[in-house]
C-alpha cells in the first residue's frame, strides 16, 4: 500500500485489535468480513462510495453503518465503518484490507483453538498441491468457472483431511479472488498467518529431505540471522542448485548469506 493508505491501514488494524482483544467470536466475525467483502468486490459503484477520498469519513462510515446494520453483528459494523472512515489512496486497497481483517480474524479463532501452526501447515501444502497439478490449478484458477463450483470442488478436496479454518480459506481464495492468481492468495495468506505468529516463514527448496538435525539447524542459524522466530516449509525438488534454496519473504537467501552460515549450510547440503 502507498501514501495514505498505510496510515488508513493502520487504523483499521488497530481496529480489528481491539475487536479480537473483547469478547467477539473470531469465526462469526470472519464469516460477515468475508460477506461484506464479496458484496464491496461485487459492487463497483459501493467500492467508489467507500472508498472516495473526496468523501468525509464520517460520511462514509454512515453509509458504511447504514448499510450493514443489522445484517451483521456491531462488531463488524463498527469495523468496516472504521475501514471506510479511513482515506485510501485506491479503492483496491479498501477491499484488500477487509479481505486482510476476515482472514485475520479467522486466523485468531484457529489460534485461540491452539491449531493455527496447523492451519498454516495444510494451506501452504494445498497451494503446492495445487501448483503441481496442472489440471486442478487450472480448474480453480479459471475465470470461467463459477466461483461457488470452484468452492465446491475445495470443500470436496479438502473435508475431513484439513481444519475448518483451512477449508474456510481455500475455499475463499477460489470463491473471490479479486483479480489475483490463485498461488498469490494463498500466499498472502500464509504471511498473514506467519505475521499472526509473529514468526517469519523459510520456503526451502531442497534436493533431499531435511533430517530432523538439518531442520533444527537451519532453522537455528536463520533465527540468529533475522531476530525472530522462523517456521520451514520444506519443498523437495532434485534438481535445485546446490541442494538447496532458501527464500524468506522477498529474499532470497543466497550463497552470500548461506556462507555467513556454514554450519547450517553443510549440515543442510552434505558439504
Amino acid at each position: 500500500m502507498r501514501g495514505s493508505s498505510r496510515g488508513a491501514a493502520r487504523a483499521s488494524q488497530e481496529a480489528l485489535d481491539t475487536a479480537l482483544g473483547g469478547s467477539v467470536d473470531a469465526a462469526g466475525l470472519a464469516e460477515e468480513l468475508f460477506a461484506v467483502t464479496g458484496v464491496v468486490e461485487g459492487s463497483a459503484s459501493l467500492r467508489r462510495a467507500l472508498a472516495d477520498p473526496s468523501r468525509e469519513g464520517e460520511a462514509k462510515a454512515g453509509l458504511a453503518r447504514s448499510l450493514l446494520g443489522g445484517k451483521v453483528g456491531e462488531a463488524a459494523v463498527e469495523l468496516v465503518a472504521t475501514v471506510a472512515g479511513q482515506r485510501w489512496a485506491a479503492e483496491r486497497d479498501l477491499g484488500d484490507m477487509l479481505e486482510s481483517l476476515a482472514v485475520q480474524a479467522l486466523l485468531a479463532g484457529a489460534e485461540s483453538a491452539g491449531h493455527i501452526d496447523r492451519v498454516e501447515d495444510e494451506l501452504f501444502r494445498f497451494e503446492r498441491i495445487v501448483a503441481a497439478d496442472p489440471g486442478l490449478r487450472d480448474t480453480l484458477s479459471s475465470r470461467n468457472t463459477d466461483g461457488e463450483g470452484k468452492a465446491s470442488l475445495v470443500h470436496t478436496l479438502l473435508e475431513g483431511k484439513a481444519a475448518a479454518e483451512t477449508v474456510r480459506l481455500a475455499e475463499q481464495a477460489v470463491r473471490v479472488p479479486r483479480g489475483r492468481r490463485l498461488d498469490r492468495v494463498l500466499e498472502t495468506y500464509l504471511e498473514l498467518a506467519a505475521r499472526r505468529r509473529d514468526e517469519l516463514t523459510a520456503l526451502v527448496t531442497a534436493a533431499v529431505p531435511l533430517s530432523e538435525q538439518q531442520h533444527h539447524r537451519l532453522r537455528t542459524a536463520l533465527e540468529e540471522h533475522y531476530g525472530k522466530a522462523v517456521t520451514l516449509q520444506v519443498v523437495l525438488d532434485p534438481g535445485v542448485i546446490g541442494g538447496i534454496r532458501v527464500q524468506v519473504g522477498d529474499e532470497v537467501v543466497d550463497g552470500t548469506v548461506l556462507r555467513r552460515l556454514d554450519e547450517a549450510r553443510r549440515h543442510v547440503t552434505g558439504g
